[in-house]
């Protein structure tokens, strides 16, 4: 599920503009003043900001000139002025998309939609083979590396192994005894209670919350 950073200080807009992007299966956080929304934007991990550009402390063109300086995400800026020159500003900043006040919400989700489609598609067609990457999560296969925000996680062989096998399978469900088949082999000894052990000690070492996962859910 895509994530979602609406940078806004006008509340009644920002709540709008969430509600819309969750009911078209976005997952949305807020953030209501420049600073915030900066330091959400660079310690946090989302598919594509919506960034006002008229906001209380850092502005939207400083808040995505320092996001650019660090990462390639869309960026979506949201004003209500229809000056060219601040379009021309908000591209030469690094802005990918700019939407004019008012505006629909229909149309606002199209636009996020296209460009986290496109973004999607543009990563997954430079990532290498024999790596995966899923937002802050980077495996290398041929190294067995596991990076999560480039802070490298020590995963024994089967924890490896299991992890690469979910990763290279998103948005499927598997239940334990296809895991074990899969990951351990139909001869292997033990019994499919392993997959509970591992997944958890997979989550301890990757999750910043594991009972809130965000990598590896359960679904019952």
């Amino acid at each position: 599920m895509s994530s979602i950073l609406i940078v806004e200080d006008d509340v009644s807009i920002a709540e709008l503009e969430r509600d819309y992007l969750e009911m078209n299966g976005f997952t949305v956080e807020i953030a209501l003043t420049g600073d915030e929304g900066l330091r959400k934007a660079i310690a946090e991990n989302y598919d594509l900001i919506v960034l006002d550009l008229m906001l209380p402390g850092i502005d939207g063109f400083e808040i995505c000139k320092r996001i650019r300086e660090i990462k390639d995400i869309p960026i979506l800026m949201v004003t209500a002025k229809k000056e060219e020159i601040d379009k021309i500003r908000g591209f030469g900043f690094g802005a990918d998309d700019y939407i004019v006040k008012p505006f629909s919400p229909g149309e606002l989700v199209v636009r996020v939609k296209a460009h986290v489609s496109r973004y999607n598609r543009l990563v997954n067609r430079e990532q290498p083979k024999n790596e995966i990457q899923v937002r802050g999560l980077h495996i290398d296969k041929n190294a067995r590396r596991v990076l999560v925000n480039n802070d490298e996680k020590v995963l024994t062989a089967k924890e490896f192994d299991l992890l690469t096998f979910l990763a290279s399978n998103p948005n499927h469900v598997f239940n334990k005894a296809h895991l074990f088949e899969r990951v351990w082999g139909f001869d292997a000894m033990g019994d499919v209670s392993t997959v509970t052990v591992h997944i958890r000690k997979i989550r301890e070492k990757i999750e910043t919350d594991p009972a809130n996962p965000e990598y590896i859910e359960t679904i019952w």
